[in-house]
């Protein structure tokens, strides 16, 4: 949730984000990870937006990885054999607080190999600064200022005087979902108003995705009953840790089980199959 609302921020006030990040307020597009070559891009946290000078990549992360300043590298090589002739500028955003060195490596050095990227660490990152443009009024709540309501109260006045209903909207959508990284739920509720909100087109998005989750899961609830029902019938009460295992099962494994309860004569056969396939 957190990521997505971070590349929405990215996609839809670009202007924003590219004065913020490399210092020139340009439009940008968004680049699909699709369009790079080689293996599968890890699309959650990593955005790019293009112009026609310039290739800005940006990864968001709340917690520290080891891999980023590789990623980092494989992304640059990338962006050069698509982009060659487009400056390629790569920041790494980390959202929370973390006394991990890892938050503090801007640079990769793989034997004769030396990359360099940017990295802004939002806890350091003055307030008035993300309180310039509408679209880093989200990002401000994570910011230096160290009373996180009172940063959220500034940020609410500062939504309040956005003319456009769909960019008041979205940037307090987006506010909300990003102080929930560090405030309560019952602050943000009061502060922010949630008919605004609901109008937002990132609101949306998660309310849909909730619901595709609910019956996803409601689905899943469904084909455990009725498993648990029919290795009753065929080979009787089964113990509480096979039970707890089925429990477990993603949704096409369970139709699997389904299918071949059918051939199982005892618990030893249930056990045998969740052995290979769990």
């Amino acid at each position: 949730m957190y990521d997505s609302t971070c590349k929405f921020i990215a996609a839809n006030y670009s202007q924003d984000v590219a004065k913020w990040l490399i210092g020139k307020a340009i439009p940008l597009t968004e680049i699909k990870p699709s369009e790079l070559s080689l293996e599968p891009i890890r699309a959650d946290s990593v955005i790019f937006l293009g112009s026609d000078e310039v290739i800005l990549h940006i990864e968001f992360q709340t917690k520290p990885s080891e891999e980023i300043p590789f990623r980092m590298l494989d992304y640059a090589v990338r962006l050069h054999r698509k982009y060659p002739n487009l400056d390629i500028h790569q920041v790494v955003i980390y959202l929370l607080e973390s006394s991990s060195s890892l938050v503090r490596q801007e640079e990769l050095n793989l034997r004769n190999t030396y990359h360099k990227f940017n990295v802004i660490r939002l806890w350091e990152t003055p307030t008035e600064t993300l309180l310039e443009t509408p679209g880093l009024y989200p990002f401000a709540v994570l910011s230096q200022e160290n009373n996180r309501e009172e940063t959220l109260k500034k940020i609410v006045e500062k939504i309040e005087t956005i003319d456009n209903l769909s960019t008041q909207s979205n940037i307090a959508a987006s506010t909300a979902i990003l102080a929930g990284l560090l405030l309560d739920k019952t602050i943000i509720q009061r502060l922010l108003r949630n008919d605004i909100m609901k109008e937002s087109v990132i609101y949306q998005e998660i309310r849909d995705e909730g619901k595709r989750e609910g019956r996803q899961e409601g689905r899943q609830q469904e084909g455990i009953s009725f498993v648990l029902r029919l290795l009753n019938r065929r080979i009787g009460v089964i113990s509480e840790e096979l039970e707890q295992k089925i429990r477990q099962l993603p949704l096409t494994t369970l139709e699997d089980l389904g299918e071949a309860l059918l051939d199982f004569k005892t618990e030893a056969d249930l056990s045998n199959w969740l052995e290979k396939n769990s």
